[in-house]
């Protein structure tokens, strides 16, 4: 009876969502079309979501890098972070190589391609530019360019770190602002249910039929395969950075970011869940401020994996061979980039797409078919996108921290509740 009450204390949100989740997938699919009419209410959480994440970004990342007294350890952990989003982004590139090799995604399918207008060259410069500034202030309160705001809050942080402050007042005030911003997030999240249930109603009824389609075997190959990468590899991970208690940790709180992501498509709106999620695992507030954030626009394993099924469908449609080593190593590089750098950029899962087109040599008529296919793998893949952070986060803390870095973090901050209490 007792782990009864302990799994259902655990458990007991997550649950909820899913639940939620369940009652609008079915009342989609019997509704249709005409379920679109409860999509105001999942707009109003989508949107409450996003309009505190841009100002959560701010304070956690300012304030993190502020309250550093060793900007050795901030090189360390934006270095560590790097190794790791691409050692895990390539990891994901030859898994789903080695699936689509054995299914190929394209075998037997019949897609009518109509031409498209000629694509837009790619200005690798200008994209660098878009993916790291702005040219007015005003464009970093937007979430569409959350690299950019990523980079301020760094410098920014920076500067309160540096500057001659002895009583650290300003990083004092970040630090409240931080508190006060999870209070809100936390009060958010009480309409989740409610808005996700309604948001996942109005997207089955509106885009179901697509899943039945003549995209339907890319669909049978890539949600399983996300699916077994989320609870085998992520199971992996979670070993390699605390051993069985991290696997444990994980599993007991990754399901809120899990089941927010997947049903939003957002790992930006996933944000504030993801930093609860890595606090509860006992992830320190330092790298977990810094690595989710930015996770949340270079961290893509799940668009990795997309990625390389978009590329071998597209050279099953126009009937070329996806095998050779200089085949896989293209695939690869182009998914980890797209993945950890066009992420980044204002429209850069279109800009990802773009370059698969441009740097294969397809015709136009190819960009719809592939953006068709992103849009319907969005779902799981933003669930590994965004809950990979919180597993990134823990590998790095292992590097940086060392193997009891997870009991550290937790007696350090159980010990400053109570102070705070007191």
């Amino acid at each position: 009876m007792e782990e009864k009450n302990n799994f259902l204390k655990n458990y007991k949100f997550p649950i909820i969502l899913l639940i939620a989740i369940i009652i609008g997938s079915i009342a989609g699919l019997i509704l249709g079309e005409r379920a679109t009419v409860v999509k105001p209410l999942g707009d109003i959480f989508i949107n409450l979501m996003f309009t505190a994440v841009v100002p959560l970004v701010f304070v956690t990342i300012s304030s993190a890098v502020g309250n550093m007294l060793n900007m050795n350890r901030l090189g360390r952990i934006l270095g560590t972070m790097l190794l790791v989003f691409f050692v895990t982004g390539g990891i994901a590139s030859i898994i789903i190589i080695c699936v689509v090799k054995i299914f190929p995604p394209a075998e037997g399918v019949s897609i009518a391609l109509q031409m498209g207008e000629e694509l837009q060259q790619i200005s690798l410069g200008e994209q660098i530019v878009k993916a790291v500034t702005v040219s007015d202030f005003n464009e970093l309160l937007s979430k569409n360019n959350m690299l950019p705001l990523i980079v301020f809050s760094i410098l920014f942080g920076f500067c309160v770190a540096t500057v001659n402050d002895p009583e650290k007042r300003v990083a004092k005030f970040l630090n409240a602002i931080g508190d006060v911003m999870m209070k809100l997030i936390s009060i958010i999240m009480l309409y989740a249910p409610i808005g996700l249930g309604a948001y996942f109603a109005a997207l089955i009824g509106e885009f179901g039929p697509q899943l039945l389609g003549s995209y339907l075997k890319a669909m049978v190959i890539y949600y399983p395969v996300c699916f077994l990468y989320f609870f085998i590899f992520f199971a992996i991970y979670a070993y390699v950075a605390g051993g069985k208690q991290g696997v444990k940790r994980m599993f007991k709180y990754i399901a809120p970011p899990a089941i927010t992501s997947f049903a939003t498509g957002s790992s930006i709106a996933t944000i504030p869940v993801n930093l609860t999620a890595a606090k509860n695992i006992g992830v320190p507030k330092d790298i977990r401020e810094i690595v989710l954030p930015i996770g949340a626009t270079m961290h893509m394993d799940g668009t990795c994996l997309s990625s390389i099924l978009k590329i071998s469908f597209l050279f099953g449609i126009f009937g070329q061979d996806f095998s050779g080593i200089g085949t896989y190593l293209t695939a690869i590089l182009i998914s980890v980039l797209g993945g950890v750098v066009m992420s980044g950029v204002p429209g850069g899962g279109l800009i990802g797409e773009m370059l698969i087109v441009n740097l294969y040599g397809f015709p136009p008529e190819a960009f719809p078919v592939i953006a068709t296919i992103g849009f319907l793998v969005d779902p799981p893949a933003t669930m590994i996108n965004s809950s990979g952070d919180t597993i990134a986060s823990m590998l790095i803390a292992r590097f940086i921290e060392g193997k009891d870095w997870m009991e550290k973090t937790l007696k350090k901050e159980a010990a400053e509740d109570l102070k705070s209490e007191n």
